[in-house]
């Protein structure tokens, strides 16, 4: 009796402890409720103006009157992006510096410079995929060939005589053509400008046979034929350019473009990454962003964070391989 009643008298005692548990539980929940509670500064490694600087004000825009609270693009450059990434990367990891990742400073930096101030994997975590944007290898309308075979089977006869111009050595530009002179067993000489437009500029002249540059900074040109559309670099064609095939037409395969990972510092709670997430979701499913950012000649992705993770790992081993054959080194 005196055991029976003992056990009876341990049950009671523990049970204010068994209810107080709920409330110790969720405080992941919480911090994910509470998000956000203040201004969110995303912090963008390269200048106003850019495509990836046009793409995230709208995304943050729509998030700020969804949310109630400030979304501010903070534009950080220099360094080729690192400045601006170690500072996201050193940042509280508590949901409020988010980080605007590409190409250059998520897959080729850590291989194009010998120490990188950040680690693109060990100090982020990747909150969703924004947007990609697909690529364009363009030439002027006075070169012989018009199409992407056409081109091939020339610079196949001319080995080294044919150029390609891009925004600089190591570029987003560069080294996409990098993967397709390497996959379509071509060789051409690489001309690097200070930026994308004094390249296209190059190829309008006739200074070098062919060129790369994002979609964004190209529609204009090639809707009004200054330039002829050879391919775009994304797997299937661009509703933007639903004419233009998609060079893995040509290449079995192919799939290179430019694209913004949206990035919170490494330690962040998953709680306050998957509320983000949800709330950049709800931007990119509204009617009139969608068609604001496709007007930019932007794909819109909106990835899990498990997506966006997998598609960064997969992106800095394609990086790799074309750093690895362009032969490119941070200057």
């Amino acid at each position: 009796m005196t055991s029976f009643l003992s056990r009876r008298h341990l049950a009671r005692a523990a049970l204010p402890a068994l209810l107080a548990l709920p409330l110790l539980a969720p405080l992941g929940a919480q911090a994910q409720s509470d998000w956000p509670s203040r201004p969110v500064t995303w912090v963008n490694p390269f200048a106003a103006g850019s495509a990836v600087d046009v793409v995230a004000r709208i995304v943050a825009q729509k998030m700020a009157a969804n949310t109630n609270q400030g979304m501010n693009i903070d534009n950080k450059t220099g360094a080729s992006g690192n400045i601006g990434t170690e500072f996201a990367a050193r940042s509280k990891p508590d949901g409020y510096t988010l980080l605007l990742g590409s190409p250059g400073t998520m897959a080729i930096n850590p291989y194009l410079f010998a120490k990188l101030p950040y680690d693109a994997l060990k100090d982020f975590v990747p909150v969703t995929q924004l947007v990609s944007f697909p690529q364009v290898v363009v030439t002027s309308p006075k070169q012989a060939f018009k199409s992407l075979p056409e081109f091939i089977a020339t610079a196949k006869a001319q080995p080294d005589k044919l150029a390609h111009a891009s925004s600089g050595a190591g570029t987003t530009s560069h080294l996409v053509m990098e993967l397709v002179k390497a996959d379509a067993g071509i060789k051409l000489t690489h001309v690097g400008y200070r930026g994308g437009a004094p390249a296209v500029q190059a190829v309008m002249a006739g200074d070098v046979q062919v060129g790369v540059e994002g979609l964004p900074s190209l529609v204009g040109q090639i809707k009004s034929g200054a330039v002829v559309a050879l391919g775009v670099t994304s797997l299937k064609r661009s509703p933007q350019l639903p004419g233009v095939p998609a060079i893995s037409e040509s290449i079995p395969g192919f799939d290179a473009t430019a694209w913004i990972l949206l990035m919170a510092p490494a330690g962040t709670p998953p709680a306050v990454v998957s509320r983000i997430q949800a709330e950049v979701k709800k931007a990119l499913d509204d009617p009139g962003v969608r068609q604001q950012l496709e007007a930019q000649g932007a794909t819109i992705i909106a990835s899990t964070p498990a997506e966006a993770l997998a598609f960064q790992r997969n992106e800095m081993g394609k990086f790799k391989r074309a750093v690895e054959i362009s032969g490119a080194k941070a200057e």
